[in-house]
Formats: structure tokens, sequence, C-alpha cells
């Protein structure tokens, strides 16, 4: 409650600042997509323990009530989920740097039931904060994300950014009630726990900082933050990160950065990454090596399971040969630590490799191939692929495309082996420079591989429609003028 008045009061002081000094303007951004989807269900189902024999080939779990459970093939589910997110952009409000942004989601299912995920919380605010932006500092206040090496952080707050330019150093601190990582909702929202876990009794409080020097040949940038429990005074995370990025010679770059979780008192993810462009573009390669660990708070029940993490090796290269064929190949392998536990009856791999290469090739100006394999092979389960389509053009409004795709899934350490193959046309419409059309209709055909009645199909069928219109008031009204559209890009003759 305390977040939300916030919002409002710094929306609403924004919106009644004088108008009379400045053009004001406006920009609206409507997206608004419709699916259609039909998929095979599950029942559940139960039989007495001693009865068990009369539905042979299912897996059961038993109690000591004499009941076992299982799951049987169920009925066609339709699903039709619809969103529509809006985003808009309002200056020119009394005060030069003065302006308002939000971004709203409304989301639902119009199905017979509620067979979607993802749309018990109908209305949804992604961000919404009055910005004031100056020549040395920029204020934010509201609900916003910020993007740092530790990932997206939202949370109900301010954030001020201070820029020296003849430094060329710059520093961003930020507070508020958070979000919970990956979500617009708190951490107390009951769609966050459906199977009432122990969670936080209160929103956390999340507050970081972060530093930056920009330079011709380096940039570097230093992020720290920390989440609390205000219910116990007690850390939830706490998290120190640093990045670089170095450029020694024209078409080198060395990139490479590592973060340390001050509240395990471990050292966390961290990579280095080489990469090297060609000067006309034609060969783009890129070699490193990186490691991942996960991160849990410290509220959750995982971290005393001591995740271990994995170290993996990859490169990548792309090759423009001829001036309508690209090519483009990447893998990786990769090996995780010792989790020091003792499995004497299993056998599992600790190591594993992915792949992929493609290729997109213009037939003509109207006409583009593509295709690619993939394939992986890790601990659990392994999977391979073609994938292609076939895309057509109609000047800057149309385009057609065709795509298929196969994927084979062995799974290691389940008795199941799938099939899937996919087909789908594909729809791409501009009526107007503000009006965009997407339509996408695709069937998903699969096979799986298991002698019991658990074999059943998850074939489906969906169609989708995409509406994305854009609004503009005063300085925006005008679009982008002819001059600027018809001027030749950077390095066309």
């Amino acid at each position: 409650m305390r977040a939300t008045r916030v919002i409002v009061l710094g929306l609403v002081l924004a919106a009644l600042a004088p108008t009379r000094f400045a053009a004001q303007g406006y920009r609206l951004r409507v997206d608004s997509r419709l699916q259609s989807v039909a998929y095979r269900g599950v029942a559940f189902d139960s039989v007495a323990a001693i009865d068990t024999a009369t539905v042979p080939g299912y897996a059961f779990q038993c109690n000591p009530t004499g009941y076992c459970t299982f799951y049987r093939p169920g009925p066609i589910v339709h699903a039709a989920p619809v969103s529509t997110t809006a985003d808009v952009t309002v200056w020119g409000l009394g005060r030069a740097g003065l302006s308002v942004r939000a971004i709203g989601r409304a989301v639902g299912d119009l199905g017979s039931g509620d067979n979607w995920p993802g749309t018990s919380s109908h209305v949804q605010l992604l961000e919404g904060y009055a910005q004031y932006a100056a020549e040395r500092w920029t204020a934010q206040l509201g609900r916003q994300t910020v993007a740092t090496r530790f990932g997206f952080t939202g949370f109900d707050g301010g954030r001020v950014t201070v820029r020296e330019p003849r430094t060329r150093l710059d520093a961003t601190a930020y507070a508020g009630w958070g979000l919970w990582r990956g979500s617009v909702l708190p951490v107390t929202s009951p769609a966050l726990n459906p199977l009432d876990e122990f969670r936080p009794p209160e929103r956390t409080i999340v507050a970081g900082a972060g530093a930056g020097w920009t330079s011709p040949r380096v940039d570097a940038r230093l992020s720290y933050e920390r989440e609390v429990d205000p219910s116990v005074d007690y850390f939830v995370s706490e998290r120190v990160g640093l990045d670089v990025m170095a450029r020694p010679y024209t078409g080198v770059t060395l990139a490479g950065g590592a973060d340390y979780d001050l509240a395990q008192g471990w050292w966390g993810s961290a990579s280095a990454t080489l990469g090297y462009m060609t000067p006309g573009g034609r060969v783009n390669a890129t070699a490193g090596v990186r490691r991942y660990r996960p991160h849990f708070d410290l509220w959750t029940i995982w971290g005393a399971f001591s995740p271990v993490p994995y170290t993996a090796v990859d490169g990548s290269v792309a090759l423009k040969p001829l001036a309508r064929l690209a090519l483009r190949a990447q893998g990786e392998h990769y090996r995780f630590a010792n989790s020091e536990t003792a499995t004497p009856l299993v056998s599992a791999e600790n190591s594993g490799w992915r792949f992929s290469w493609g290729a997109t090739f213009t037939l003509a100006p109207s006409w583009v191939l593509d295709g690619g394999y993939r394939a992986e092979f890790g601990p659990g389960a392994s999977s391979r692929g073609f994938e292609g389509g076939v895309t057509y053009t109609g000047g800057d409004r149309l385009s057609l495309t065709a795509h298929a795709a196969t994927l084979d899934r062995p799974l290691e350490f389940r008795f199941d082996e799938s099939s899937l193959d996919l087909i789908g046309l594909a729809v791409d419409y501009r009526p107007a420079s503000r009006l965009r059309v997407k339509l996408d209709a695709s069937r998903c055909a699969e096979d799986r591989k298991r002698p019991d009645p658990a074999a059943f199909s998850w074939d489906q069928v969906r169609v989708s429609a995409r509406v994305i219109m854009l609004f503009g008031g005063g300085a925006d009204v005008g679009g982008i003028p002819s001059a600027v559209r018809g001027m030749p890009e950077k390095g066309s003759p």
C-alpha cells in the first residue's frame, strides 16, 4: 500500500505540472495478442491399492489410506489467452526534462475454463514512473526495473543517476519495495505461492548502487545490490559484481565479469569472451569461458542443498562468403562441479555439450531461405532437430513465412522418448506506418514411444493474432521525415 501511494503521488505531481512553458506531446504503443490453443489434458484419478492391477501400465502414488492416485489421459483442453500491453510516454509537462512513462498489461483467458497459466492477475503494472532528466543527473520515482549484472530487479521506489562528462564517470543509486524476481508481483502475492511454502510476511526492501567509467578503449562498471526482509531485519541477498569491456584493436573486443555473493560467502557467476570482426563484417567469431552458479534468496530452502556451479567453454563463428549467403555455427561444452553426494545405485553424467549450425540464403530480393540444425546432450536428457523456413517480403508492408521444425528428445532418467514435428504459416502486414498486424497458425504433432497407457499424444494446434498500434501527439505526430529516411546507411555506397 505504501508503495502504491508513492507511485500515484509521483504520477499525479507530474500530471498536474503547468504546461504553458513547453510543447506537450505523447507516444502510445498498444500491443494486443490473442491465441487459440487446443491440446490434450490430463485427468487426476484414484484407485484402491488392492485394485491397481485393473489399470495396468500406470505409475501410482499410494498413501496409507489404502488408495493410490495416478494421471490418465483427459479430454481435449481449449484455451484462448489474450493480453494487451500499453506503453505510454508523456512529456512537455511544464518543465524541460520532465516526463511520465507507464507500461501496463491486461491478461485473461477467453476460454470456458481457466486453462491458461499466468492469467490470475488480470491487470498488471509493469512500470510506471515520473522522470526528470537534466544535463548531469536523472531522477525517477515510481515502479521501475533496473538491469544489472545480477539480472532484472523490479521495485517501487526511486532512482538517481549522476553523470560527469569530463571524467566519463556515472553513478546510480536506487531503493524501494521489491518485486519478486522475474515478476511484477511482490513476494507476498498469493499468485506466486501456490504450494503455501514459507515466504516473507512483508515486502522486501531493495537497495543498490553502481558506478561506471567509459573511454574509447575500456568500459567498466561496478554493481552492488542488497535485499532485506523488514519483518526480521535480516538479509535476503547481498551481492557485488564487476563488468569490464576492452577494445584493444579495431574489430577485437574482450569482455569479462564476475559477481560475489556476500550473503552466502562464495563466488557466483563469471565469464570472459574474446570477439573478433573483420572490417568488412564478413567474419564474426567469438570464444569464451563462463561459470554459472544459481542464486537463491536466504529465506528459500534451496540454498541448503548447496547448488554447485558448472563451467562451460563456448565458441561461435558467422561467415558471409557470398553477398547472398550467410553461415553460422556455435558450440559449447560444460561440466558440473563435484556435488559431493553419493548415488551408489545410479551412475549419472556430470558434463554435456550442445552445438548448432545454420545458413541464410537470399534467393532474390523478395525471397529468403533459412535453415539449421541443433543438438544437445547433457545430464538427464538430450535433444536434436532441424528447423527451416521460407520468407517472402513484398516491400515494406507484407511478409509471408512458412516454417517447419523437428525435435527428438530422449530422456535419461524417465521411461520416455518423444518426437515432435511442427509446421506453420505466419503473416506480417503493415497497412499503415503506425499499424502492424501479425497472424500465425501452427500445428505440433508428437509421437511418444512408451509401451504403457501414458503414451498418449500431446498434439496441439495454435492460432494467434497480434495487433500493434502507435499513437502520438505534439512533436511525435510527424514521425521521421522522408528526407531522413532516404539518407544512406553507414557503409553503403
